[in-house]
């Protein structure tokens, strides 16, 4: 019997019949989100960063049909526009990530230099790649089989506006709130209409943000890079952006913060230091804080959880309080969360159990 990834694979390649097919939006009757198992919100968010990508290449729809199934609450992306204006979900402005082009040598000619957030960056830029479109990663949300959100950023708006035109003078954050009008994304943080079709819409500039606000109501949340690094718009450092000011400033046009977990608790030598108060800062102002990225792999877990990432999720999400994390390893975050706060307490299964017990041996010394 095919699984429900391989039978979702099948229904995307009837919808979209490859990557040049041009999506609509799908019917009410079709969503009929009024059957569907509404998406949780009495415990942090799971938000599979780039897709379940711990297990498969990122931002394909592969990976996020895996975090699906594996429980996600959102499906989060980057939004980038090709040369062309189309809108795709990839992460890099240049493809030397995630493909062999430096070593082909029929692309040798295609290799540029352009400025991208301050520095000057070489290698081969999208223009002609083609990836999963941002209305192919919607749909894939809203033909889930319960009410899965979608997390987009608008990633290096700077960049792009200035590489990529489209007619009538419209911007790449123009197209952006196109595409979610186009298919019925709108609505204040957990009203009627959000709660149907979660959305959060992320940047990490924060004038795209505030020109956003003047096209839709959706809830946005502004990301925090390392406090030295300057922002890609207003080349303030983020360590100003973290100020009191101008935390009450943004909170106008966010409903949350989505910092880079090291702002939040420092390092040193793989190690967490003290937490600085910046989640209690936000929380204060009634700002969200989701923190990024969450992964299982040992050489990303500091010294402090043993290698352990059930331990680095009871830390973030009991001492430190935040209200979602990122996460590339989406299975793992939600058999975390079954385990301590399952969606029916009738859930609590004897995995939970024998989690329950070894807790116990531990705390008692064994």
């Amino acid at each position: 019997m095919a699984s429900s990834w391989h039978t979702s694979i099948i229904v995307l390649v009837l919808l979209f019949g490859g990557s040049k097919a041009n999506p609509t939006a799908p019917s009410h009757s079709q969503l009929d989100v009024n059957h569907k198992k509404p998406l949780q919100t009495f415990r942090p968010y799971n938000i599979a960063h780039r897709g379940s990508n711990g297990e498969l290449p990122e931002e394909t729809a592969a990976a996020y049909l895996r975090a699906i199934e594996e429980g996600a609450d959102f499906i989060e992306t980057d939004i980038l526009a090709s040369k062309d204006g189309h809108l795709i979900c990839f992460h890099d402005v240049t493809l030397d990530a995630t493909t062999d082009v430096a070593n082909r040598t029929e692309f040798a000619n295609r290799k540029r230099t352009y400025e991208v957030q301050g520095e000057n960056m070489s290698g081969w830029f999208i223009g002609k790649y083609q990836i999963i479109t941002f209305e192919e990663y919607i749909l894939i949300a809203l033909y889930a089989d319960r009410i899965v959100g979608i997390y987009p950023e608008i990633k290096n708006p700077v960049f792009i506006n200035q590489h990529v035109k489209w007619s009538n003078g419209k911007k790449f954050e123009d197209k952006f709130v196109e595409t979610l009008r186009k298919y019925g994304y709108k609505g204040e943080y957990m009203s009627e209409d959000w709660l149907k079709q979660p959305l959060f819409i992320q940047s990490f500039a924060p004038t795209s943000l505030i020109y956003i606000s003047n096209m839709t109501n959706s809830p946005k949340v502004f990301l925090i890079d390392d406090t030295k690094t300057p922002t890609q718009d207003t080349n303030q450092s983020y360590y100003e952006i973290t100020s009191n000011a101008y935390l009450a400033f943004i909170r106008n046009y966010v409903v949350g913060i989505g910092p880079w977990k090291d702002t939040i608790v420092p390092p040193k030598n793989n190690y967490l230091g003290q937490p600085t108060n910046l989640v209690a800062r936000a929380h204060a102002l009634n700002l969200q804080v989701h923190p990024y990225t969450f992964r299982n792999e040992n050489s990303y877990l500091h010294f402090n959880f043993h290698q352990d990432p059930y331990v680095e999720y009871e830390y973030w999400l009991n001492e430190i309080g935040v209200d979602g994390l990122f996460t590339d390893f989406t299975g793992s975050l939600h058999k975390y969360q079954e385990w301590t706060t399952p969606y029916s307490k009738k859930e609590k299964n004897a995995e939970a159990l024998l989690h329950e017990i070894a807790n116990k041996l531990k705390a008692d010394g064994y």
